[in-house]
């Protein structure tokens, strides 16, 4: 099952650099000119309110752990409904994670925040420009105790590496726990986002909401035990082994995990597509140089097939049913066309969404991005979307549905109309 590792902001142990510094390409060097990771200005959302949540000036429920949290999640606007459960063992905190014990994430578009009764709290936030930066703090345990938050740099052995495709992103793994919530097996290793099949996603997840065709199409509720050479597996009902109570949430949601999942895949092929271009144009002196057009092209082919769901994996049959919380949370955010059409409806019969383009596209990940790989991107939709046979991708999708997606594009993403022309 898996040990997701999770979303880039997990700060997983025992990833390692996999690739020697001096074999990889300057895109794949974050510390490096012109990336700079550490010493770039931030505009990630949390780097902008954690001095305002340290001060105070946020005020913070002290109260308890739960009651921290909740005043957290709202002070982020993260709503506590996307709340995920984890069990295995994936975390900087792998000590304190169990069946009894499991991890709670929380995510928005940009922000992706973890804690476990006991822990402290750990913070992805993603910068428009260079991807995740990863924070943990401690809970303060009295009212006048000061919240003292830490930019970490250990999370980078899993969220700089191969796990996350050599960007500062989100990293999902998948593997099915022992008892000590240490892997067994594991699988989809180093790949992630909506391509995955779901029947080799969430192992070592809690998962609830299934609904119909839920059964066994992924890997989530359970733990297992090797003898012999031969695993065994064991179901795990949800709130068996732990006090739900003392979580804001009273669940793990499937279509959470799925939306998670999508988001994941996105994050790390923006940011590669980011960091590609910033590389190549400080190679060429400020522009990009013939040599390296077919590389930028490839970069915004692979984006826009990733924004129009090309290679989704499909949901089993009958579809999926989430707890009713996060879907209405989740749909809070939409931006309808004037015919109330919005790329954040639910489909969750055979797909994710209904009208297939991610709303990732709304995203600071995806608005920061260098201006020219954006409008590479908005114009390589733009012919994709196009009525007629569709192409490499769009052909996935039918006429009708590629012709809602530009009217939905047209009418609510302001960058479409400076990059494709007025009236595209």
């Amino acid at each position: 099952m898996s040990v997701i590792r999770l979303l880039g902001w997990a700060c997983l142990f025992g990833a390692g650099w996999g690739v020697a510094r001096a074999e990889r390409e300057l895109w794949q060097d974050f510390k490096a000119a012109p990336h700079d990771y550490w010493t770039r200005p931030l505009r990630d959302r949390f780097s902008l309110l954690k001095d305002d949540l340290a001060s105070g000036k946020i005020a913070l429920d002290r109260g308890s752990e739960k009651g921290f949290m909740q005043s957290l999640l709202q002070a982020l606007q993260v709503p506590a409904s996307s709340q995920m459960l984890v069990y295995s063992a994936t975390s900087l905190q792998l000590s304190l994670i169990s069946t009894r014990n499991p991890r709670a994430i929380y995510f928005s578009d940009d922000l992706y925040v973890g804690w476990m009764p006991g822990g402290k709290v750990e913070i992805v936030s993603l910068d428009p420009e260079v991807g995740g930066i990863y924070y943990i703090f401690d809970i303060p345990r009295s009212e006048g105790a000061p919240l003292q938050v830490e930019r970490s740099n250990r999370c980078m052995n899993c969220h700089g590496a191969a796990d996350s495709g050599w960007v500062p992103g989100l990293v999902i793994s998948s593997v099915v726990p022992g008892p000590n919530s240490g892997s067994l097996v594991s699988y989809r290793q180093e790949t992630l986002g909506h391509g995955v099949p779901l029947g080799e996603r969430l192992g070592g997840w809690m998962v609830t909401g299934a609904g119909a065709g839920a059964g066994k199409m992924h890997r989530g509720n359970v733990t297992g035990e090797l003898y012999a050479g031969q695993l065994t597996t064991t179901e795990l009902p949800f709130g068996e082994t732990f006090e739900v109570r003392r979580y804001p949430a009273a669940t793990s949601d499937l279509v959470a995990h799925l939306l998670h999942e999508h988001q994941a895949g996105f994050v790390t092929i923006a940011l590669e597509a980011g960091y590609r271009m910033r590389a190549a144009r400080h190679q060429g002196g400020g522009e990009v140089e013939p040599s390296r057009q077919g590389e930028m092209a490839a970069a915004a082919e692979k984006l826009g097939r990733y924004l129009l769901f090309a290679d989704e994996a499909a949901l089993p049959p009958g579809g999926v049913l989430g707890d009713a919380a996060f879907p209405r949370d989740f749909a809070a955010g939409r931006r309808a066309d004037p015919a109330g059409r919005a790329l954040r409806d639910l489909e969750l019969k055979t797909r994710l969404l209904q009208h297939r383009c991610s709303y990732m596209i709304y995203s600071p990940v995806f608005s920061g991005l260098d201006p020219e790989m954006k409008r590479r991107v908005l114009r390589r939709l733009d012919s994709a979307l196009q009525p007629g046979p569709g192409d490499a991708l769009s052909r996935h999708l039918p006429e009708g549905e590629r012709v809602a997606i530009r009217e939905i594009l047209a009418a609510t993403l302001p960058a479409w109309a400076a990059a494709v022309g007025p009236g595209r």
